[in-house]
């Protein structure tokens, strides 16, 4: 994207603000503790994070969706990554976690911005900044006249260009600024970001069925509880850790439904104080248990579990490498597909999905629990990122580079006359307010769900 944040106008800078949308069409593990979510990503995540990830205005939207079918990915019913679509709260979970899923963040957003200062560079267009972060420099040097900087917030980057830089000793008609550079090159410079990651995307699941193989999953009926909280609700009524829920109030659950964790946990959230009675499978032997629910701060149910669907999962090697690329192109193309449907099921549903957007606290929450759970996951929580990220980008938004590439398609069809310069920054500074806004409520909003925000208020 083309985003300004210095001194030069949109059009000089290349950055990178995110919308991200997590998509999975089943389950995945939920923790109710107050009914927060714990992604496990040892399986394969054919979800969708619809998302463009350089920015500290990182927007994050949730939706259920979970397990895939055989008869669309090869390697059979796969874990996906959902995220917190129906939760109350985040966990930030451990120190370490928390770095590593900033440092799959600051890693996505580096290729990114990579991308566009590569296709320049490579073009001999004068750039004159990159930056990994944003705010005040904590550390730069300077070479080839282009300064690089590391600053304070880890969450996005930018790449300057000096083509309006009142700084700049660069003539204002010298062919290689990037504003008058020809169409076609404008557009590679754009667009490199996106190719990028997209790139990136591929090698990251190529490296993955290398080095670990491919998870993937067999269902069972009922919901699995992995972990039962000390002197909660489920301890204090019986409820133990490797116990199988398989049904609630005479409910029995599918082997394959799409919520089946989220059916149970919606039951849970409306039944504080009341009693819920859990068909329970221990050790081979079916029996019934009933568990009242504390009430949250909410007024919501919490029983103190984890939650997550009933699977068995294995990992698929390949025997060569023409099986590896074999592998890695169908689970490409898999992730792929299932980004741009939950794109579309975005705007279709959008009423109903908007107030599921978050912002980089969400997603950092969500990355960390991916690493806690697995570091496997971490595979596929960055191959769905950068995918998400390319696909967001290339909406014809302001403040996206979709969104510079359909202003530079409208000087193509206007014959190579481009729009009146004040028009243009009017609409992209417009585009900018708009995400920094955005950005900033979803920031406070999904601060305020964090666990331990929530349990000191």
């Amino acid at each position: 994207m083309l985003i300004n944040f210095s001194s030069s106008p949109p059009s000089s800078c290349s950055s990178s603000h995110s919308l991200i949308r997590l998509s999975n069409p089943k389950s995945q593990p939920f923790s109710v503790f107050p009914l927060k979510h714990r992604p496990h990503l040892s399986k394969s995540l054919s979800s969708s994070i619809c998302c463009s990830l350089s920015s500290p205005n990182l927007g994050f939207h949730c939706k259920n969706q979970f397990f895939s079918e055989r008869s669309r990915y090869p390697f059979g019913k796969r874990l996906d990554f959902r995220s917190c679509a129906s939760v109350s709260g985040f966990d930030l979970g451990s120190f370490e976690s928390v770095l590593e899923a900033v440092g799959v963040l600051t890693a996505i957003i580096v290729v990114h911005e990579s991308g566009h200062f590569l296709a320049a560079y490579l073009q001999g267009i004068h750039v004159s900044k990159f930056a990994v972060g944003f705010g005040p420099i904590l550390a730069k040097f300077n070479a080839n006249n282009v300064e690089y900087s590391i600053r304070a917030f880890p969450l996005g980057g930018f790449v300057g260009f000096p083509d309006n830089d009142p700084e700049s000793d660069i003539p204002v008609d010298d062919e290689n600024l990037l504003k008058n550079r020809p169409i076609l090159d404008r557009i590679i410079v754009i667009s490199a970001g996106v190719v990028a990651n997209v790139i990136f995307a591929y090698l990251i699941i190529f490296f993955q069925v290398l080095s670990v193989g491919l998870p993937v999953q067999e269902t069972f009926p009922g919901v699995l509880v992995p972990d039962v909280r000390p002197f909660s609700a489920a301890s204090r009524d019986g409820l133990f850790p490797g116990d199988v829920i398989l049904s609630v109030n005479g409910l029995e659950f599918p082997k394959t439904g799409r919520n089946v964790v989220s059916e149970l946990v919606d039951v849970i959230k409306k039944s504080p104080k009341r009693n819920v009675l859990l068909k329970v499978e221990r050790r081979g032997q079916d029996f019934e248990i009933g568990v009242t629910p504390d009430k949250n701060f909410d007024g919501t149910g919490k029983i103190g579990v984890q939650l997550s669907p009933n699977v068995k999962i294995s990992k698929v090697r390949p025997k060569n490498v023409s099986e590896a690329f074999s592998f890695t192109g169908k689970e490409f193309w898999g992730l792929t597909f299932n980004v741009l449907d939950s794109l579309k099921q975005t705007f279709l549903n959008f009423s109903q999905t908007a107030s599921k957007v978050s912002g980089p606290v969400a997603i950092i929450a969500v990355g960390a629990e991916v690493a806690r759970s697995n570091v496997d996951g971490l595979y596929q929580f960055a191959a769905l990122l950068n995918l998400n990220l390319a696909v967001i980008n290339l909406l014809p938004l302001p403040a996206l580079d979709g969104g510079s590439l359909a202003l530079i398609l409208v000087e193509a069809a206007r014959g190579g006359r481009k729009l009146p310069r004040e028009l243009e920054q009017r609409i992209m500074s417009s585009g900018i307010t708009l995400v920094l806004l955005l950005g900033l409520f979803l920031i406070v909003r999904d601060t305020l769900n964090l666990d331990f925000i929530k349990e000191m208020l």
